[in-house]
């Protein structure tokens, strides 16, 4: 044994083990997964929760941390790039030089500041307990320090200082205040023809939180049915919808456990409908979704030829997809087939249907409130990646249908490169087909512009941003 004197401890607080807050240590698990796997919350989010509302004890979730847990996510990722640009003017190096983990910390605490009702003491103090559990002392104290950076004003006076001034940079502005990448503004604002007031109003549509629409399969479910759910109310527009208030769960309806029923954006069903309600010159027997995959506009295209005894093919080109479309259809009364088939090399002959709906990949720009983590993913060079393919599903399907028959074109994208530009391109290369006013058969539906196509928007009907234009093949 040693001769030397112990030294004395330091007078202070004893050491404390922090305490693990299950619903902040969620929500941080879910954007590692979304930052570090390419995850989306959407998917990754669900298991989670799940799997924390069987747990017992202590850290069993119940309905109001489930809410708690998923607004701190789907919040923390819709403003990423507002917080970004708050955090970075509170810290002493670049952004990109801030570790990650620290970073997805520092957010979910940035947003409790700004973005809820949360007490101030509180949303630091929570901030800070987690980075102790998943960061470790050291990098918690780095994360007190910034926080109550963040803690000193309010989101409009953090705009006032990190956003640049309207006039000087429209689009950079709205970009800080509105949390999208400038790229992105500047897109939307094209296809919505200009004016500040539409842009704005679509980017804050962008970061509300989406309602669940859920869809009543014609001949297996009516929406008077689902309407007899608690907190269900009707859909807008399509008469098969039905949308579930704040804390409405679609598995808790006994139609949608059944697959008489489903989750279904309702500008998803009016493509569709617009599709199977469209004039046809000729026979009205078979018809073709192209790519089908995950089910949901097969799944009702498949119940409305059931009701008019017309054979429906859906066609995916990924094998996994393709199972899921087979569950969508499961059960679907009339006759149908789900095949893996790549729809720029067709499976079928020319001319053999008599509908063919394409809804083709593309960026996704037109779903940003469901998959907020997508507007931070996507590059402009993505365009240039998806348009060889949807101009050869565009030119399969004009192939796909016969004399007479009529063709949708869909995209959950409003870029002008993957609508119009797309349809326009087809078009010059094949003389014997001719643009349909999509119009008319959204009936009821405002603010559908000059046509013939149609372009639907979160702000102006509380939809996915769908595009449709419908062509009738001549020759």
């Amino acid at each position: 044994m040693s001769d030397q004197p112990r030294r004395p401890r330091k007078p202070g607080k004893p050491y404390r083990r922090p305490q693990k807050d299950p619903v902040r240590f969620l929500a941080f698990e879910a954007l590692r997964a979304v930052d570090e796997r390419d995850a989306y919350a959407n998917l990754v989010l669900p298991p989670l929760l799940r799997k924390a509302r069987e747990k017992e004890g202590p850290e069993k979730f119940d309905a109001r941390d489930a809410a708690l847990a998923t607004e701190l996510v789907y919040g923390t990722l819709r403003r990423q790039g507002t917080y970004d640009a708050i955090i970075a003017d509170c810290v002493d190096r670049p952004l990109r030089e801030v570790d990650p983990p620290v970073l997805d910390v520092l957010s979910l605490g940035v947003h409790q500041l700004l973005g809820t009702r949360i007490p101030t003491h509180a949303a630091v103090s929570a901030s800070v307990e987690l980075a102790r559990v998943v960061l470790g002392d050291g990098r918690a104290k780095f994360v007190n320090a910034v926080l109550r950076k963040v803690a000193r004003d309010d989101l409009d006076g953090w705009l006032e200082r990190v956003a640049p001034p309207y006039d000087e940079d429209p689009e950079d502005h709205l970009a800080v205040v509105h949390s999208h990448p400038r790229w992105v503004v500047s897109a939307l604002w094209d296809s919505l023809g200009g004016g500040r007031a539409g842009i704005e109003e679509l980017l804050a549509a962008d970061n509300e939180r989406p309602e669940v629409t859920l869809v009543a399969r014609p001949g297996r479910a009516t929406a008077g049915e689902l309407l007899d759910e608690e907190a269900a109310v009707p859909g807008r527009w399509s008469p098969y919808a039905v949308r579930l208030s704040e804390g409405g769960e679609p598995g808790a309806v006994e139609a949608v456990r059944e697959n008489r029923a489903g989750v279904q954006d309702e500008g998803s069903q009016l493509v569709a409908l617009a599709l199977a309600n469209a004039p046809l010159e000729g026979p009205d027997r078979r018809w073709l979704d192209g790519c089908a995959g995950p089910g949901g506009k097969a799944a009702l295209l498949g119940a409305l030829a059931a009701e008019r005894g017309a054979f429906l093919l859906a066609s995916e080109k990924q094998p996994h997809r393709a199972g899921l479309v087979a569950r969508a259809l499961d059960g679907n009364p009339g006759p149908y087939q789900v095949i893996a088939a790549d729809g720029t090399r067709p499976a079928w002959r020319p001319g053999s249907f008599d509908r063919v709906l394409v809804d083709v990949p593309c960026t996704g720009l037109g779903a940003l409130r469901r998959r907020p983590e997508a507007r931070w993913r996507r590059r402009p060079e993505d365009l240039d990646g998806f348009a060889p393919l949807q101009r050869g599903l565009l030119r399969g399907a004009l192939e796909a249908v016969r004399i007479g028959g009529v063709v949708g074109y869909a995209t959950c994208s409003p870029h002008l490169a993957e609508t119009r530009a797309v349809v326009a391109d087809v078009l010059k290369q094949f003389p014997g087909a001719e643009l349909l006013d999509a119009r008319p058969l959204l009936p009821g539906v405002p603010d559908l512009g000059e046509g013939p196509d149609v372009q639907l928007w979160p702000h102006l009907h509380g939809t996915d941003a769908m595009y449709l234009a419908l062509v009738r093949r001549t020759a």
